[in-house]
């Protein structure tokens, strides 16, 4: 049987999981996110390492992991090194779509839609001098965003006014945007309906998915575990959020024990 833990700061790696699990619905799937030092995007880079790193290992040594998808575009761009220096197994990280995007956009005027962290990290810089040379990238960085996805996903309204406002800058200017931040697909008809006109929206899930399912081969045993979710905190609206996972096939919260970093 084969077991994928995905991380993420909040809700937003269930984007991330939907697709693998379209690919690989025999896996069992463990699903932890670290809702105590929730947002990732302003978390400074040493606290942000050390405790993905332990949330991780610990989980990994706990429920004897075959792959890990790191399925934060913030805590990507900074942690997978220190993963895989630790761990003997594959770390799968996620990086914005700025390739693609490079390549469907006609009129080569990108939206890069982040969170601030990730809009500002020189990974970024380099896909974009690496892919997007040719493009004008617009980037917003959003911590709102972030947190209406985590909103949607507990039963909570989304104010499409007030996406209309962040995203603003973009209208009539862009023909493609990258959802460079896995909460963001959760809202993606949100965001379509906000931006308005002919835009193509880009995310990387389908991309992570069909790299997990290279990693872990054939899979010949199929998982007769449920699939488990972890918070480092008690949060809020959790019969929300727990019927949200019921349709995604994902155990209810458990709140995770362990010592704190």
């Amino acid at each position: 049987m084969k077991r994928v833990l995905i991380f993420d700061s909040g809700v937003g790696g269930l984007s991330v999981y939907q697709e693998i699990y379209a690919q690989l619905p025999n896996v069992q799937y463990i699903y932890a996110f670290d809702d105590a030092a929730f947002p990732y995007g302003e978390l400074p880079e040493e606290e942000l390492i050390e405790r993905t790193r332990h949330i991780v290992t610990l989980l990994v040594e706990r429920h004897v992991i075959d792959l890990v998808v790191i399925a934060c575009n913030t805590a990507s761009t900074i942690v997978l090194p220190t993963l895989r220096d630790c761990l003997a197994i594959p770390v799968v990280g996620v990086v914005p779509a700025i390739k693609p995007a490079a390549m469907l956009s006609m009129r080569k005027v990108i939206g890069l839609l982040a969170t601030p962290a990730t809009v500002q990290r020189e990974y970024t810089d380099l896909l974009i001098s690496q892919f997007a040379s040719h493009c004008e990238v617009l980037r917003i960085g959003s911590t709102r965003l972030v947190e209406m996805a985590e909103q949607k996903l507990r039963g909570q309204p989304i104010s499409i006014s007030e996406l209309e406002e962040i995203l603003s800058l973009w209208q009539g200017k862009v023909d493609c945007v990258v959802l460079g931040c896995t909460h963001f697909p959760l809202i993606k008809d949100e965001i379509i309906e906000a931006i308005k006109g002919d835009v193509i929206i880009v995310d990387s899930g389908r991309a992570i998915a069909n790299r997990v399912k290279d990693l872990l081969g054939v899979i010949t045993i199929t998982s007769t575990e449920p699939n488990l979710t972890y918070n480092s905190a008690a949060g809020n609206n959790t019969a929300a959020l727990n019927k949200s996972l019921a349709e995604m096939k994902l155990a209810p919260v458990r709140t995770l024990q362990f010592p704190r970093p």
